[in-house]
Protein backbone atom coordinates (compact mmCIF):
# COMPACT_ATOMS: atom_id res chain seq x y z
CA UNK A 1 0.00 0.00 0.00
CA UNK A 2 1.13 3.56 -1.04
CA UNK A 3 0.97 6.18 1.21
CA UNK A 4 -0.47 9.56 0.55
CA UNK A 5 1.80 12.12 0.43
CA UNK A 6 -0.11 14.09 3.15
CA UNK A 7 0.36 10.90 5.64
CA UNK A 8 4.01 10.55 4.93
CA UNK A 9 4.16 14.40 5.76
CA UNK A 10 2.68 13.35 8.97
CA UNK A 11 5.02 10.90 9.31
CA UNK A 12 8.03 12.29 8.63
CA UNK A 13 6.64 15.15 11.15
CA UNK A 14 6.06 13.00 14.01
CA UNK A 15 9.69 11.24 13.27
CA UNK A 16 11.32 14.42 13.54
CA UNK A 17 10.08 16.39 16.58
CA UNK A 18 10.41 12.71 18.14
CA UNK A 19 14.09 12.58 17.13
CA UNK A 20 14.71 16.22 18.65
CA UNK A 21 12.40 15.82 21.81
CA UNK A 22 15.03 13.31 23.72
CA UNK A 23 18.66 15.57 22.94
CA UNK A 24 16.90 18.72 23.86
CA UNK A 25 15.08 17.34 26.66
CA UNK A 26 19.05 15.83 27.24
CA UNK A 27 20.49 19.73 26.86
CA UNK A 28 17.73 21.28 29.50
CA UNK A 29 18.74 18.60 32.09
CA UNK A 30 22.61 19.42 31.74
CA UNK A 31 22.05 23.16 31.94
CA UNK A 32 19.59 22.63 34.59
CA UNK A 33 22.56 20.15 36.77
CA UNK A 34 25.09 23.42 35.81
CA UNK A 35 22.62 25.82 37.57
CA UNK A 36 23.13 23.93 40.56
CA UNK A 37 27.07 24.32 40.76
CA UNK A 38 28.99 27.99 40.48
CA UNK A 39 28.28 28.60 36.90
CA UNK A 40 24.67 29.13 38.31
CA UNK A 41 24.35 32.78 38.65
CA UNK A 42 26.25 33.60 35.17
CA UNK A 43 23.94 35.42 32.41
CA UNK A 44 25.15 33.28 29.67
CA UNK A 45 23.93 29.91 30.80
CA UNK A 46 20.83 31.65 32.15
CA UNK A 47 20.50 32.25 28.28
CA UNK A 48 21.25 28.92 26.92
CA UNK A 49 18.83 27.98 29.43
CA UNK A 50 15.61 29.99 27.95
CA UNK A 51 16.89 29.47 24.51
CA UNK A 52 16.51 25.51 24.72
CA UNK A 53 13.38 25.90 27.07
CA UNK A 54 12.00 27.85 23.83
CA UNK A 55 13.07 25.01 21.28
CA UNK A 56 11.28 22.27 23.52
CA UNK A 57 8.52 23.48 23.73
CA UNK A 58 8.65 25.11 19.82
CA UNK A 59 9.09 21.14 19.27
CA UNK A 60 5.85 20.14 21.43
CA UNK A 61 4.08 22.70 19.60
CA UNK A 62 5.18 21.35 15.76
CA UNK A 63 4.54 17.55 17.20
CA UNK A 64 0.97 18.62 17.63
CA UNK A 65 0.54 20.71 14.44
CA UNK A 66 2.61 18.97 12.12
CA UNK A 67 2.33 15.23 13.41
CA UNK A 68 0.56 12.05 12.84
CA UNK A 69 -3.32 12.61 14.66
CA UNK A 70 -5.65 9.82 14.55
CA UNK A 71 -9.07 9.80 16.05
CA UNK A 72 -8.76 7.54 19.18
CA UNK A 73 -5.85 10.45 20.82
CA UNK A 74 -6.39 12.81 22.81
CA UNK A 75 -4.66 15.84 24.54
CA UNK A 76 -5.82 17.25 27.63
CA UNK A 77 -6.38 20.82 28.49
CA UNK A 78 -3.39 21.06 30.98
CA UNK A 79 -1.14 19.37 28.57
CA UNK A 80 -2.11 22.30 25.47
CA UNK A 81 -2.26 25.00 28.19
CA UNK A 82 1.78 23.93 29.22
CA UNK A 83 2.85 23.83 25.56
CA UNK A 84 1.06 27.28 24.45
CA UNK A 85 2.38 29.22 27.89
CA UNK A 86 6.10 28.02 26.50
CA UNK A 87 5.72 28.75 22.93
CA UNK A 88 4.16 32.48 23.66
CA UNK A 89 6.55 32.96 26.69
CA UNK A 90 7.55 36.55 26.67
CA UNK A 91 5.74 36.80 22.97
CA UNK A 92 3.54 39.97 21.72
CA UNK A 93 0.61 37.36 21.11
CA UNK A 94 -0.94 36.44 24.57
CA UNK A 95 -2.73 32.73 23.91
CA UNK A 96 -5.61 32.30 26.16
CA UNK A 97 -6.47 28.56 25.72
CA UNK A 98 -9.85 28.34 27.38
CA UNK A 99 -11.12 25.06 26.70
CA UNK A 100 -11.67 22.68 29.86
CA UNK A 101 -11.51 19.02 28.41
CA UNK A 102 -9.32 16.80 26.86
CA UNK A 103 -10.62 16.74 23.25
CA UNK A 104 -9.56 14.57 19.91
CA UNK A 105 -6.35 15.13 18.39
CA UNK A 106 -7.19 15.75 15.09
CA UNK A 107 -8.87 18.84 15.93
CA UNK A 108 -6.43 20.28 18.43
CA UNK A 109 -4.06 19.60 15.57
CA UNK A 110 -6.42 22.26 13.03
CA UNK A 111 -6.71 24.93 16.33
CA UNK A 112 -2.83 24.45 15.79
CA UNK A 113 -2.32 25.12 12.87
CA UNK A 114 -5.10 28.16 13.13
CA UNK A 115 -3.22 29.67 15.84
CA UNK A 116 -0.24 30.16 13.62
CA UNK A 117 -2.44 31.68 11.22
CA UNK A 118 -3.49 34.21 13.31
CA UNK A 119 -0.16 34.63 14.77
CA UNK A 120 1.26 35.93 11.09
CA UNK A 121 -2.04 38.25 10.94
CA UNK A 122 -1.18 39.80 14.40
CA UNK A 123 2.68 40.83 13.67
CA UNK A 124 2.45 43.85 16.42
CA UNK A 125 0.90 41.48 18.95
CA UNK A 126 -2.82 41.10 20.40
CA UNK A 127 -4.75 38.50 22.49
CA UNK A 128 -6.21 35.31 21.10
CA UNK A 129 -8.78 33.31 22.81
CA UNK A 130 -9.69 29.66 21.98
CA UNK A 131 -13.28 28.38 23.05
CA UNK A 132 -15.49 25.05 22.42
CA UNK A 133 -18.50 25.05 23.16
CA UNK A 134 -19.01 20.88 23.19
CA UNK A 135 -19.42 21.19 19.83
CA UNK A 136 -17.44 24.07 17.81
CA UNK A 137 -14.27 25.78 18.03
CA UNK A 138 -13.78 29.76 18.38
CA UNK A 139 -10.67 31.10 17.87
CA UNK A 140 -10.63 35.04 18.42
CA UNK A 141 -7.95 37.66 18.11
CA UNK A 142 -7.70 41.52 18.92
CA UNK A 143 -4.89 43.39 17.65
CA UNK A 144 -3.97 45.58 15.07
CA UNK A 145 -4.54 43.25 12.05
CA UNK A 146 -1.82 43.00 9.13
CA UNK A 147 -2.57 40.07 6.21
CA UNK A 148 0.66 40.21 3.89
CA UNK A 149 -0.78 37.19 2.45
CA UNK A 150 -4.52 38.25 1.25
CA UNK A 151 -4.60 35.22 -1.03
CA UNK A 152 -3.49 32.52 1.70
CA UNK A 153 -6.23 33.57 3.39
CA UNK A 154 -8.89 33.41 0.98
CA UNK A 155 -7.26 29.86 0.39
CA UNK A 156 -8.08 29.79 4.35
CA UNK A 157 -11.42 30.98 4.48
CA UNK A 158 -12.51 28.94 1.06
CA UNK A 159 -10.94 25.29 2.38
CA UNK A 160 -8.63 25.91 -0.85
CA UNK A 161 -5.46 24.70 -1.02
CA UNK A 162 -2.78 27.44 -1.81
CA UNK A 163 -0.76 26.90 -5.43
CA UNK A 164 2.15 28.99 -4.35
CA UNK A 165 4.10 29.88 -0.53
CA UNK A 166 6.61 30.14 1.12
CA UNK A 167 8.22 27.47 3.53
CA UNK A 168 6.97 29.51 6.57
CA UNK A 169 3.73 29.26 5.22
CA UNK A 170 3.27 25.66 5.03
CA UNK A 171 0.50 25.35 7.27
CA UNK A 172 -1.80 26.97 5.21
CA UNK A 173 -1.50 24.16 2.34
CA UNK A 174 -1.91 21.89 5.82
CA UNK A 175 -5.12 23.14 7.05
CA UNK A 176 -7.31 21.74 4.03
CA UNK A 177 -6.48 18.33 5.00
CA UNK A 178 -6.25 18.82 8.91
CA UNK A 179 -9.95 20.18 7.76
CA UNK A 180 -11.21 17.34 6.27
CA UNK A 181 -9.42 15.20 8.56
CA UNK A 182 -11.22 16.84 11.91
CA UNK A 183 -14.90 16.51 9.76
CA UNK A 184 -14.92 20.47 9.81
CA UNK A 185 -15.16 23.37 8.04
CA UNK A 186 -13.76 26.55 8.84
CA UNK A 187 -15.90 29.88 9.02
CA UNK A 188 -13.96 33.27 8.88
CA UNK A 189 -15.37 36.70 10.16
CA UNK A 190 -12.47 39.10 9.98
CA UNK A 191 -12.24 43.34 10.12
CA UNK A 192 -9.75 45.89 10.86
CA UNK A 193 -8.66 44.73 14.47
CA UNK A 194 -10.66 41.47 14.96
CA UNK A 195 -10.33 38.27 13.70
CA UNK A 196 -12.86 35.09 14.02
CA UNK A 197 -12.68 31.43 12.79
CA UNK A 198 -15.21 28.95 14.07
CA UNK A 199 -15.34 25.24 13.04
Amino acid sequence: MRHSPKRLADLLGSRLCHDLISPIGAVCNGVELLGMGPMGTQPELALISESIEAANFRVQFYRVAYGLASDDQALSDGEVRRILAGVYKGARLKVDWSVKDALPRPEIKLAFLLIQCIEDALPYGGTLRITHNGMFWRLEADGRIKINDPELWECLCSGEEPEELAPSRVHYALIPHAVEEAGRRIICNNSEDHIELTF
